[in-house]
């Protein structure tokens, strides 16, 4: 444990997203186009190309020249993810989940004093605990961000540093048949000394590219693309919105869906990324409509690419890329104390989603739109801390 101000906590706070509750509900339709999963399993002993491109485990990545003698923001030629997606086998087994670390305050002191908490892995169908996330070499600190690959077996997570300013380095880490994560491998960052706060992040389809929401200094917000094995990055910047979230990666690895300050979902053609002017590479696909002005918190492709499912406040909805009306697929009820919007999780498959309320995960099925819930269970401070975090 390590104290820091009170500051910081105001960064930790933007990371915590509450989720919610139970009941089934009416004016469903159906999930239409989602693959099959294949008959059978690929090999355990076969890893995904990412985590076999990126270099191993090591302590806190420097930003000195020696490690990146390239341009921060202008590396990465192709910001595309076009290899071949890894690929679902079938309803998810596993979830990660993640935490801020636990805060208090000793006596009337203003300092916080931070208790880190590690990422866990958890039986899908149960929540039950399955094992801690090993921290890597040189952070100290809870992770906090958590995406996942189709293949719910290849995870990226960020998670800030111990040291005086909080510095955010991403990890991607493997589970194998057992659920048993192998060591985190850390993700080369060009500017890992100016990272201090991430809203989103999204690992592609294939595990090749993380793209990563930030705000900029002064306003604005921006997506940054990165090359997982080399640390090389392309950034796109938005000075009209304050907030960029709900990131998430077309199938293809041709574009990304983001919610621009939760009252908007937009599309950014990745093959224009650099070389068109950034006001023309992005399209609005949804607005909000209704009463609340911040609705819309997530947004996920579904597995044919051709749609996008969205959380608009409570209920989660299918748009059509190529226009259309957007059609209801599940209505969760959530207690009074919920957030207004709804973080989820959306599988491999497109088939199941996944969202947290407190420390209980709730899973939708976006074919009929019925949900369950089963508790968390961790291995280290049940119960405490801020919202968790989980994706499958």
């Amino acid at each position: 444990m390590s104290p820091r101000t009170s500051a910081a906590l105001a960064g930790l706070a933007l990371a915590v997203l509450a989720s919610g509750c139970t009941d089934p509900a009416a004016d469903r339709v159906p999930l239409a186009s989602a693959p099959q999963p294949p008959a059978t399993r690929p090999p355990a002993s076969s890893p995904p190309p990412s985590l076999t491109a990126v270099p191993p485990p090591s302590p806190m990545v420097s930003s000195g020249p020696a490690e990146h003698p390239f341009p921060m923001a202008t590396s990465l030629a192709e910001p595309m993810a076009t290899g071949a997606p890894l690929t679902a086998t079938g309803p998810p087994r596993f979830f990660v989940s993640a935490r801020t670390p636990l805060a208090r305050f000793p006596g009337r002191s203003k300092t916080a004093v931070l208790t880190p908490v590690p990422p866990a892995v958890h039986d899908a169908e149960t929540g039950a605990f399955v094992a801690n996330v090993p921290l890597p070499p040189g952070i100290e600190s809870s992770w906090h961000l958590v995406d996942a690959a189709p293949d719910n077996r290849t995870f990226a997570i960020a998670g800030w540093t111990e040291s005086a300013t909080p510095r955010i380095r991403f990890f991607l880490i493997r589970l194998g048949e057992d659920g048993r994560p192998g060591k985190p491998v850390a993700v080369p960052q060009t500017d890992p000394d100016d990272l201090t706060l991430v809203y989103d992040l999204a690992l592609s389809a294939d595990g090749t590219r993380l793209a990563y929401a930030t705000p900029l200094i002064g306003g604005g917000a921006k997506i940054s693309v990165l090359d997982v094995a080399t640390g090389r990055r392309l950034d796109w910047k938005t000075l009209t919105h304050l907030g960029v979230s709900g990131l998430s990666w077309a199938p293809d690895g041709r574009s990304l869906a983001y919610v621009l300050r939760n009252r908007s979902i937009a599309l950014l053609d990745l093959t224009r990324l650099g070389v068109d002017p950034d006001d023309t590479v992005s399209r609005i696909v949804k607005n909000t409509t209704g009463d609340l002005p911040f609705a819309l918190e997530s947004v996920a492709h579904t597995a044919d690419g051709g749609a996008l499912i969205y959380s608009s406040g409570h209920t989660v909805e299918r748009v059509p890329l190529a226009g259309g009306p957007a059609q209801v697929l599940a209505r969760p009820e959530l207690p009074p104390d919920a957030s207004l919007t709804l973080r989820f999780s959306v599988d491999g498959t497109g088939e199941h989603l996944l969202y947290v309320h407190r420390w209980r995960a709730y899973r939708a099925g976006l074919a009929d739109g019925a949900i369950t819930s089963v508790p968390i269970t961790v291995d280290e401070h049940p119960g405490k801390g801020g919202s968790v975090r989980a994706a499958w």
